[in-house]
């Protein structure tokens, strides 16, 4: 009798190891819930702060670190490199300057209408960021990277001119930093449209997975490779837009958590998503945690603690590549 192989795969996925996984997330959860400045068990007065904004905030942070993590990995598999998120390619700079238009255009527009502005120009940043891929001979490891940033930071000037030139320098300066301080009741519903873009990734692996194997591969097996990568691309648009309106730039996150998942793992995508989403979780909070702990009681932007966990891994991983001759490919 022939092994059905979604039971393999599912035997594969439910071992001892994902099992601590998720009691490990459950307790990081906690541990958000229970940490702040308002003593919410001892003072029943303040315990109506845990529903205002330790409850919201722990919720966004589950959100964000899920859907920021399947970013990484749709965009590593569309541009078959491992070294490729929302924060390497533009993406989050295109959705800062779409935040900048909004409020120059539409100085009274509300989140909602800042979010529609920061999806639409983070798509078509994205679609740009393919443009120039396709038109650069020598796809290296570290080539593709390199093209996002010098675009992100073409953009990121020009949002930057736009702020001086309108009074928004504060603003965009706490955009970048990325911080879940401002999280509270009535602020963070947005949020749980991205659990519809992590739930259509879980639905539509099998096609990444295809496309991840390039173009003419996955046209000779019957994919419409032209859909798949609009629908890749509004994913990531989508999740990176209304994560930068709500929470800020949150760098690294793609890029780090399918690399570690995929070094522990390899590259079965359909069993390594729920431990992207895990390790995704996992990594925004104990990084939050470390903001709110370290000088408290004053908090660090949890993007600034990304940024040097994300950029030391960057780092490691580009060495790693290196030993392993890879950088040439």
């Amino acid at each position: 009798m022939v092994e059905d192989p979604r039971s393999r795969r599912h035997r594969r996925l439910w071992t001892p190891a994902f099992v601590v996984a998720i009691l490990i997330t459950v307790a990081l959860v906690a541990l958000s819930l229970l940490v702040g400045q308002f003593d919410i068990f001892g003072d029943s007065e303040n315990f109506w702060m845990f529903w205002v904004t330790r409850l919201p905030r722990t919720i966004a942070l589950i959100l964000a670190g899920a859907a920021m993590a399947l970013c990484g990995v749709i965009m590593q598999l569309l541009t078959q490199n491992r070294f490729v998120e929302p924060s390497t390619m533009g993406t989050t700079e295109w959705a800062g300057l779409g935040l900048i238009l909004v409020m120059w255009l539409f100085p009274y527009a509300s989140l909602f209408e800042r979010m529609i502005g920061a999806v639409i120009m983070s798509f078509v940043g994205t679609m740009v960021f393919f443009a120039f891929l396709r038109r650069v001979s020598l796809k290296s490891s570290l080539i593709v990277p390199i093209i996002g940033i010098m675009l992100g930071a073409v953009v990121s000037s020009f949002s930057t001119y736009l702020a001086l030139m309108t009074d928004k320098l504060q603003t965009l300066g706490i955009w970048f930093q990325g911080s879940f301080t401002g999280v509270v009741q009535g602020r963070y519903e947005l949020l749980w449209i991205v659990l519809g873009v992590a739930v259509l990734v879980f639905l539509v692996a099998d096609q990444f997975t295809v496309a991840g194997l390039g173009k003419d591969m996955a046209t000779n097996v019957g994919l419409n490779y032209a859909v798949v990568l609009f629908l890749g691309t509004t994913m990531v648009a989508v999740a990176t837009g209304v994560t930068a309106t709500v929470i800020g730039t949150l760098p690294f996150l793609g890029l780090v958590v399918p690399n570690i998942v995929a070094l522990m793992r390899g590259d079965d995508l359909r069993s390594n998503l729920p431990w992207v989403v895990l390790v995704g979780i996992c990594t925004v909070t104990v990084c939050d945690l470390i903001g709110r702990l370290i000088i408290a009681p004053f908090e660090i932007p949890v993007g600034m603690v990304l940024g040097l966990v994300g950029g030391s891994v960057f780092l490691a991983l580009l060495l790693r590549q290196r030993r392993k001759g890879g950088l040439a490919r």
